[in-house]
This record gives C-alpha cells, structure tokens and sequence, in this order.
C-alpha cells in the first residue's frame, strides 16, 4: 500500500491538490452565476439551466475524487469520527487529528452539508417546473404535485439555505483571519500550507493525478449529458 510522503517539521505542505482547488474555485464562480440568472429570470434562465448541468457535473466529480483524490480531499481523511469531532469541541484534539491540516471537524461537516444541499437543488431543479417558461429536463418522469413541491423546494427553503451555509463559510473565513490570524483562502489557491510538527502526509499532485481528475470530470460531464437527454 503506498502512503504520502510525510513532510519534515515546519515543511510547506501540499494539503489541496490542484483538482480540488479546482473545483472549489469553479463551483464558486458556479453558484454565484445561478444566483444571478435566477434573480434576473427571462432569457438568463437559458444560461441557469446550462450553469446548473455545469454544478451537477462538478459534484459528480467531487464525490468520485472524494474516493480517489488527494490524502485531505478524501472523505475518509477530512470527515471526523465521533470521538475526534468530540475531542475537538472539548478543545482536546490530539496531534494526529491534524485538524490544522485540511478541515475542522466543523469545516468538514459544513462541506458535507453545502455538497449535500447542492445535490437536493440540483435534484430539484432536473424535475421542476415554473408553470411559465423553465421545467427540468427530467420533469416528465414526475407528478405534477411532485415538481410542484421540487420547484418551491428550489426556489424557497433551498436557495435560502444554501446562502445561510455560504454566509456561515464566508464568515468562518473572517473569523479565522481576524481572530486566529490563519487564512483559509490562501492555501485553497497555492494549495500548500506551513506546518509546525512532522507527521502530517501530504498529498498527491502529481501530472497522473491531474490526468485523472480530467479524465474523471469529463466522465462526470458525460454522465450529465446522458441524464438531460433522457428528458429530450
């Protein structure tokens, strides 16, 4: 079994690989664009649909390279167990938590949360319908009272959730700035960060690895495809 290699103390470590750097930048730039062709409606709804094909392909690869990806992109690395998760609420995190190393348990469980809460308005908006210009590709395979309760969903509770985990993340970022004197946003562009002990591995950022975030994003995109022509 091959293992990542382990930085030396005070080491610039690569925690984000280039994919999921990747993905969190595009799928930012992603929702802020929904919101904008959502608010203005008419023909913006056109680019709505096609941005949102865009989401549902992203989270497709994000769940695949949570499988696969780099040692803290990887679900099984960055989603605490119950007794880490504990620890740290108590303030008594161990050294090999490294929970200043990827996500705090918290952070982690407010990516689960956004990934979730995306794929539901995804969902949403693949069977819904606004009795006006817009319905989901896949609204035919629903009831009517089905895309009634998808389009409210997406329109009210969802978008409105989803701008509250946005707002809960944009101020854990000024939090962590302003009182403990740690940007989360740097790291999440050079993808390294500077480590005080030993023991942490890095990830994988390799060419191959790139290769096959590609690979698997374009597979992602295909699966999309295939998805919006069953409604055709």
């Amino acid at each position: 079994m091959n293992h990542p290699p382990r930085p030396a103390d005070g080491a610039r470590v690569r925690v984000w690989d280039l994919p999921t750097r990747a993905f969190h930048w595009l799928l930012t730039g992603a929702l802020v664009a929904q919101v904008i062709t959502g608010k203005i409606g008419g023909g913006a709804m056109t680019w709505h649909f096609r941005i949102g094909y865009f989401v549902f392909a992203l989270l497709l690869f994000r769940l695949a390279w949570g499988l696969v990806g780099g040692h803290w992109s990887r679900f099984a690395h960055f989603v605490p167990g119950p007794g880490a998760l504990l620890r740290y609420l108590r303030g008594r995190s161990r050294r090999e938590d490294h929970h200043d190393v990827g996500h705090s348990p918290l952070g982690a469980l407010s990516v689960l949360a956004m990934l979730l809460l995306l794929a539901a308005q995804v969902g949403a908006g693949l069977v819904a319908d606004d009795e006006i210009a817009s319905v989901g590709p896949l609204n035919r395979f629903v009831s009517g009272a089905t895309a009634a309760w998808a389009t409210a969903w997406h329109t009210g509770p969802g978008i409105a959730l989803l701008m509250a985990l946005v707002l809960l993340h944009v101020g854990a970022i000024v939090y962590y700035r302003v009182f403990r004197q740690r940007s989360l946003v740097l790291p999440m562009i050079t993808g390294d960060k500077t480590l005080p002990g030993a023991g942490a591995p890095a990830a994988r950022d390799s060419g191959a690895t790139r290769l096959l975030a590609l690979l698997l994003l374009a597979a992602s995109a295909a699966l999309v495809a295939w998805v919006v022509r069953l409604g055709a």
